[in-house]
């Protein structure tokens, strides 16, 4: 063989050891994709899983937005539009917030984004600095502290306890304050633990901010209209914090429309300004037939978001009525979005029929899903090594089976 021959010259090459940004090689995966991703490899290989590890509704895109998404393709409405979102959709977000939070924005606030994730990521990149502090309540959801970092800041963890409903307290939030703190992220109703803050709760929390005009608040309302036993409260409502405040929000869980990717933020001038000159060298504006979409989600009949919410109603009571029966469980109840998260360390230190060893929350879950075919979410990955998520956003049907098999799972495990 011709030693030059290129068959030759490419056998010889050494594969190439490549060098990454150490930002991105220290990110950890969603834990949330990662056990959602388990467990549909384990449905291809032929298991009966039943997956309550992804927040993703059950139910299709409410027909008037899926019509004026298929309108928009057959209307040749598939180019770009402007990178902050069509002026349109700005509009009606305005008018969203004029009508429903009392909050007065203009177009030039409202940045549309692929998605509430990434209108997340873009207030946390132009909002901190390298060595700036991130306070995060945990629970938290997962990406909140890999965004921190990947910013250059460092995630500050603020615990709460299952005694508090998982509120950050005032006292928590001034100890927590350092002269590096730069952003607050707040998630209300929250995932993972389906939290909700009260006025009176919002209140104190600005008594405290107050004190600190250099802080800003990033407070993501994903779930504002998925919610049961109180009201939502935008904190950026409260006197003096608009002008402090970036909230996010999208349609992603309110419209069941996760696949379509539209988030939005609201705040500042000159802080959108900065988010929307990183998504045009990133991104560009969202996908145009979605945000077609968007503006009949935000003008529809809400009939269909009640339908919805009124079943997460029906499926957290029924959850929450057979949790109560398994010893050694504390779940705080929900009051909004679609999950729960008991604590269940008093299952720690217990040992399976097989031999598996129970010592955390991963232990715990990796147990139920592949000796159980049940798929929950570690509580670690949240920030509190003591609990599991469990969405609901699944059919009762699933519930029952996936609740007796969880019920089982419990039962078996013996102290060592």
């Amino acid at each position: 063989m011709d030693r030059y021959s290129s068959k030759y010259l490419f056998s010889s090459l050494k594969p190439m050891e490549a060098s990454f940004n150490p930002r991105v090689a220290a990110m950890q995966p969603s834990a949330t994709l990662a056990m959602a991703g388990r467990a549909k490899k384990l449905k291809r290989a032929g298991a009966d899983v039943i997956a309550l590890s992804a927040g993703e509704p059950d139910f299709n895109t409410p027909e008037p937005i899926a019509q004026a998404g298929i309108e928009a393709i057959q209307d040749g409405f598939t180019r770009y539009t402007q990178n902050p979102g069509m002026p349109e959709l700005r509009e009606a977000i305005c008018a969203k917030f004029a009508h429903e939070n009392n909050l007065k924005y203009t177009p030039e606030q409202i940045l549309c984004s692929n998605g509430a994730k990434q209108s997340v990521a873009l207030a946390v990149t132009v909002l901190a600095a390298e060595g700036d502090e991130i306070l995060i309540p945990a629970p938290y959801w997962v990406s909140y502290p890999e965004m921190t970092r990947f910013a250059g800041a460092n995630p500050v963890i603020v615990p709460t306890t299952a005694e508090t409903e998982y509120r950050l307290t005032p006292q928590a939030l001034a100890d927590a304050i350092t002269e590096r703190t730069r952003v607050l992220i707040l998630c209300s109703p929250s995932n993972p633990t389906g939290s909700v803050y009260t006025q009176g709760e919002l209140k104190a929390l600005v008594e405290v901010l107050q004190n600190h005009e250099r802080i800003v608040v990033v407070s993501d309302e994903i779930y504002e209209h998925v919610i049961y036993d109180a009201v939502h409260v935008p904190i950026a409502s409260l006197s003096g914090m608009q002008e402090r405040t970036i909230t996010i929000n999208g349609f992603s869980k309110c419209f069941a429309m996760t696949g379509w990717r539209l988030g939005y933020m609201a705040g500042p001038v000159d802080i959108v300004k900065q988010a929307a000159k990183l998504q045009g060298q990133f991104t560009s504006a969202p996908c145009s037939i979605t945000q077609r979409a968007g503006i009949a989600a935000l003008s529809m009949d809400k009939a269909p978001l009640q339908a919805m919410v009124k079943a997460f109603r029906e499926r957290r009571d029924y959850l929450l009525e057979r949790l109560s029966t398994l010893p050694g469980v504390q779940a705080p109840k929900p009051e909004g979005a679609f999950y729960l998260f008991p604590q269940i360390n008093d299952y720690y230190g217990t040992i399976a029929p097989s031999g598996r060893m129970i010592n955390s929350s991963d232990d715990l879950c990796f147990y139920l899903l592949e000796e159980h075919l049940v798929a929950l979410v570690p509580g670690a990955a949240f920030g509190d090594p003591d609990g599991i998520r469990i969405s609901y956003a699944s059919s009762m049907d699933d519930l029952r089976k996936a609740f007796d098999r969880i019920e089982t799972g419990l039962k078996q495990l013996s102290q060592r």
